[in-house]
C-alpha cells in the first residue's frame, strides 16, 4: 500500500530517492538498500518512520543506511537477532519486532482457526530495551485475541521453554540475544512443545512477517488490567524448580562453587537450584553479579562463556579462596562455561573447558548414573549436532546407548529428534557451543540445570580426590583423545554476505586438496545432499541426513574433518575443527596433545590461506 504524502512531502521524497540512487551508483550504497528504503519512504506500513529516514539521507549517512536497509534481517537458527537501530529492515527495531510477534500472532491464530482459546508465555533478559520489546509483543498478541502469560523479571530462556510446555501455551517469545555483545537484541520464537519453531510453522510464520501492513497493539496496562496479561512469575519459577531439580543425582555435595551470571539473569535460576540440590556453599561473583545489557565487567563487553577470557578475574578469587569450581552462564542462561582446577590443589593453575569438553564430561556423568540406576534400555538415546564432538558418540556407545548425532545446528534441532524418538528414552543433548540439556521439562538447552550436573561431577571427584582435568584424560585414554577447535571470520554487511555466498561455494565446487598435510578425502555438502569422494576418480553419490548451509570436509585419517558454515545469528562464517589420535596413540597424553595442537595450527593456516584467496 502506497501513501498519497502532501505535495511538499512527496517532493521530499522523491528527492531523496533521487539522491539513494545517485548514490548507489557511486557505490556509496547498495541496490538492496536502495529497494528497502523504497519501501520504508513510500509505503503505509513505515510512516512514523519516513521522517527518520528522510533525516539519514540528508546528512548522507550512507554507510549507515547501507547497514541497516541493504537486506531484511533473517529468521536464523535462533530467531530473529541483530543489531538494534532506530530505522532499517535489517535492525532490530520496534518495525521489525513489531512486524515478527504479528506474524506469529497471525499465524497461530490462523493454524488454530478459532477452535479454542490461545495463549502465549514471554519472558526477557537484561538487555537494553527487552522490556520495552517485551509489552510490546505482548500487546500485538493481546491485540490478535491471544492472552499473554508474562515471566514480569529477569527470567532464563529455558524457563520460558518449560512455561510454554507448563502453562500449555500455543506459543512462546523469548526476548535476547543471547551472548551477543551489548549492540544487540532479538526474538526467540516458541511454538507449542516448547522448542523454537520448526517446519512447517516457521516458513509460514517468515511468510506472515515479511508481508506484515499493519502491526495492530493493545495497550498494555489496560490489557494487564483486564487480565488479558497475567503475571505468572512466581507460579512457573516454582513449577520449574521442581521440575528441574528431578534431573539430580544422588551423591556428595561437598564443592565450593563460584558462580558467575555474567550480568545476566543466571542468578535467579542456577542459584535457587543449587540451593535445592543441597549444594550450600555457592559464592555469586561479585563484579559480574549487577544486571547490565552493557555487560561492564567482562571483556570486551561480550557475555560469551566460550570465551575463556571471562574467567580470567574469577579464577584469580578462587585460587586465592579456595573455590573447586567456576561456573558461568551466559545473558539468557542456556550456556554453560566452566573452569576447574589443573589438579587436586586449588590454589594451582586453572584451567577452562571447550563446549565439546564439557559435553563429553556431561555425557560419560549421565550415563555412568544411568546405567547404575538401571534406566537405560535398548532404545535409549543421547543427541548432538554435526559439529559436536564425535567423543559423545563414542561415550554413549561405550554405555551402550545410541547416540543421534546427524543434525543442523540449532538445539531445536535436538528438541524434534526428542519428540520424533520419544522423551522417554531420552537421556542428554548437547551442542558444541555450550548448551545442554537432560529431562523432559523443557524443549531447550537449561545453564542452571547443566550447573547443577557439572557441580554434582566436581563434589564426586572431589570426595575422591580427582581433578575434572584428570577425568577428562581417562575419556580421551579410553575413547582417543579429541581435539576441536573454532575459528569465527566475520563478514558485515552486504559485502560480507556476498563474501559468505562465494566462500561457501569455492569449498562446494573447488574445495582444498588436504588441510594441515593431510588428505581431503571425501566432501559433504548438506545443500545439496551430496558426498563427493576427492581423488584421480572423484565421484559423487546421495549423502543421507538433513539439509542445510554446511560443508563436512573429511581428511583420510579417520576423525579428522573440518565443517563450515555461515552463522545463523551473526554475520559470520564459522570454521569447526575436529581431530583425533586413536586411544592406543592417546595413551601419553601430553605427547598426544602436542601432536593435536599441531595438527590443528596447520589446519587453521590452510583454512584461512583458502578463505582469503576465494573470496
Amino acid at each position: 500500500m502506497s501513501l498519497e504524502p502532501a505535495p511538499s512531502e512527496s517532493l521530499r521524497v522523491q528527492t531523496a530517492l533521487a539522491a539513494v540512487e545517485h548514490a548507489c551508483q557511486e557505490g556509496k550504497i547498495t541496490a538492496g538498500a536502495v529497494e528497502n528504503i523504497r519501501a520504508w519512504l513510500t509505503e503505509n506500513r513505515y510512516r512514523e518512520y519516513r521522517d527518520s529516514v528522510l533525516q539519514h539521507i540528508s546528512d548522507a549517512q550512507w554507510q549507515k543506511l547501507d547497514d541497516v536497509f541493504w537486506t531484511v534481517i533473517p529468521f536464523g537458527t535462533g530467531g530473529r537477532r541483530g543489531r538494534m537501530y532506530e530505522i532499517g529492515s535489517n535492525a532490530i527495531n520496534d518495525r521489525t519486532i513489531g512486524e515478527s510477534a504479528q506474524g506469529l500472532a497471525d499465524y497461530v491464530v490462523k493454524y488454530h482457526g478459532g477452535e479454542k482459546p490461545l495463549s502465549c508465555a514471554i519472558a526477557y533478559d537484561t538487555r537494553h530495551r527487552s522490556r520495552h520489546f517485551t509489552e510490546l509483543c505482548a500487546e500485538v498478541m493481546v491485540a490478535a485475541g491471544i492472552k499473554v502469560y508474562l515471566l514480569d523479571d529477569y527470567r532464563a530462556t529455558p524457563q520460558l521453554s518449560f512455561a510454554v510446555r507448563h502453562l500449555q501455551c500455543d506459543c512462546g517469545i523469548m526476548v535476547t540475544a543471547s551472548h551477543n555483545p551489548p549492540s544487540d537484541n532479538a526474538v526467540k520464537v516458541y511454538w507449542s512443545s516448547g522448542a523454537q519453531v520448526l517446519p512447517p510453522h516457521d516458513k509460514a510464520i517468515i511468510q506472515g512477517v515479511m508481508n506484515c501492513q499493519e502491526i495492530k497493539r493493545a495497550n498494555f496496562q489496560q490489557a494487564l488490567a483486564d487480565g488479558q496479561v497475567e503475571i505468572v512469575t512466581e507460579q512457573v519459577d516454582a513449577a520449574y524448580f521442581d521440575a528441574a531439580v528431578q534431573c539430580q543425582f544422588a551423591g556428595p555435595r561437598d564443592v565450593r562453587i563460584l558462580y558467575s551470571p555474567l550480568h545476566g539473569v543466571g542468578e535467579a535460576a542456577v542459584v535457587p537450584l543449587l540451593h535445592r540440590d543441597g549444594f550450600e556453599d555457592v559464592t555469586v561473583y561479585e563484579p559480574h553479579r549487577q544486571p547490565s545489557g552493557d555487560f561492564p565487567n567482562v571483556p570486551g563487553h561480550v557475555s560469551n562463556p566460550e570465551n575463556k577470557a571471562v574467567f580470567e578475574k574469577p579464577i584469580e578469587q578462587a585460587r586465592s579462596e579456595g573455590f573447586d569450581l567456576i561456573m558461568a552462564t551466559d545473558p539468557d542462561c542456556d550456556r554453560l562455561g566452566v573452569a576447574a582446577p589443573l589438579t587436586t590443589d586449588s590454589a594451582g593453575p586453572w584451567g577452562t573447558f571447550t563446549g565439546n569438553q564439557i559435553a563429553a564430561l556431561l555425557a560419560n556423568f549421565i550415563l555412568d548414573k544411568a546405567v547404575a540406576a538401571g534406566i537405560t534400555n535398548p532404545q535409549s538415546y543421547v543427541v548432538k549436532t554435526l559439529v559436536t564432538s564425535e567423543l559423545v558418540r563414542r561415550i554413549a556407545a561405550g554405555h551402550g546407548v545410541r547416540c543421534v548425532g546427524d543434525l543442523l545446528v540449532g538445539f531445536k534441532y535436538i528438541a524434534e529428534t526428542m519428540d520424533q524418538e520419544g522423551p522417554d528414552d531420552f537421556l542428554y543433548g548437547c551442542e558444541e557451543s555450550h548448551g545442554y540439556l537432560v529431562g523432559s521439562y523443557a524443549r531447550d538447552k537449561d545453564g542452571a540445570v547443566a550447573c547443577m550436573l557439572i557441580s554434582e561431577l566436581a563434589a564426586e571427584l572431589k570426595a575422591k580426590g580427582q581433578s575434572m582435568h584428570d577425568y577428562l584424560g581417562e575419556l580421551y585414554r579410553e575413547h582417543g583423545l579429541h581435539r576441536e577447535d573454532l575459528i569465527n571470520v566475520f563478514m558485515e554487511g552486504s559485502e560480507g554476505m556476498a563474501a559468505m555466498t562465494s566462500l561457501m561455494k569455492a569449498f562446494r565446487e573447488n574445495p582444498p586438496q588436504s588441510l594441515g598435510g593431510m588428505t581431503v578425502r571425501h566432501v559433504r555438502d548438506y545443500g545439496s545432499n551430496t558426498v563427493t569422494t576427492l581423488g584421480e576418480s572423484p565421484n559423487t553419490q546421495p549423502l543421507a541426513g538433513p539439509t542445510g548451509n554446511l560443508v563436512i570436509m573429511d581428511m583420510i585419517e579417520e576423525g579428522n574433518y573440518v565443517a563450515v558454515r555461515p552463522s545463523g545469528t551473526e554475520p559470520k562464517v564459522k570454521f569447526y575443527i575436529f581431530t583425533r589420535l586413536e586411544a592406543n596413540k592417546s595413551q601419553n597424553l601430553e605427547a598426544a596433545d602436542t601432536k593435536l595442537v599441531d595438527r590443528i595450527a596447520a589446519i587453521e593456516t590452510d583454512v584461512r590461506d583458502f578463505a582469503r584467496v576465494s573470496v
